[in-house]
């Protein structure tokens, strides 16, 4: 029973939260292009949204950028290179931990804002208030596993997830097994950044997909009338 759990949670879930996320982003961009935005309250208590809004989403991308790179870079081309896995963890640890401060400082100033200020409660809704809630706990989780990984400092528990996580994106059938004896505290780091992924399509996180490309190429110039020039004409 507890190796189907294991399987399940961490190698069938993953494929779960990535095909809602893939496939809910696609339907809600397609059917509720309105909808496809952050809510904005920034009037509201605007230095405290501004002091916690930079915080929160710097560390946060400095925090996607360091998973994205140590996760998925094969493990082949760290050691082309000469990094050793104990300096990889190492820098992992320190870049994570000074980003995984500054994003939880910023997430705890967004919720004192959004649950102690009653016009700012009053514009939000559930959604608002989960979201930001879940990731708070996952920042927080994230921090938790550093003392953690400070007591195997020759990278071997930081390969078990790079392992894991490959395996998940060639499709192979084994990477739960990679991590079946990791700590408590990665597991439920895990199953919580996934069960955000799954998640996403239906919160105002999609707002993070939303790149102004076709600024590159639309003309430099916009024409603008005014409404009684554009009834005169009309």
């Amino acid at each position: 029973m507890a190796d189907f759990l294991h399987h399940l949670l961490f190698g069938i879930y993953p494929y779960i939260a990535l095909a809602v996320l893939a496939v809910g982003s696609v339907i809600r961009y397609d059917r509720e292009p309105y909808s496809w935005r952050a809510g904005s309250s920034q009037l509201l208590r605007r230095k405290q949204l501004i002091i916690g809004s930079v915080l929160f989403h710097l560390g946060v991308l400095m925090i996607f950028a360091g998973h994205l790179v140590g996760l998925l870079t094969p493990i082949a081309i760290w050691d082309a290179l000469g990094v050793p896995h104990g300096a990889k963890q190492v820098l992992a640890m320190s870049a994570g931990g000074v980003a995984g401060i500054m994003a939880i400082a910023g997430a705890t100033l967004l919720i004192h804002r959004r649950f102690f200020d009653p016009r700012v409660r009053a514009a939000s809704n559930f959604s608002d208030n989960l979201v930001i809630l879940l990731l708070w706990m996952q920042l927080a989780l994230g921090l938790s596993t550093i003392p953690v990984s400070a007591q195997h400092l020759d990278g071997h528990e930081m390969v078990k997830f790079m392992e894991w996580a490959q395996g998940i994106f060639t499709l192979r059938g084994d990477a739960a097994d990679h991590i079946r004896d990791v700590a408590l505290v990665f597991k439920l780091h895990l199953m919580l950044g996934m069960t955000i992924l799954l998640l996403f399509p239906f919160t105002r996180l999609v707002h993070m997909l939303s790149v102004p490309v076709r600024y590159i190429w639309r003309s430099g110039y916009q024409v603008v009338r005014s409404r009684k020039l554009a009834a005169r004409h009309g």
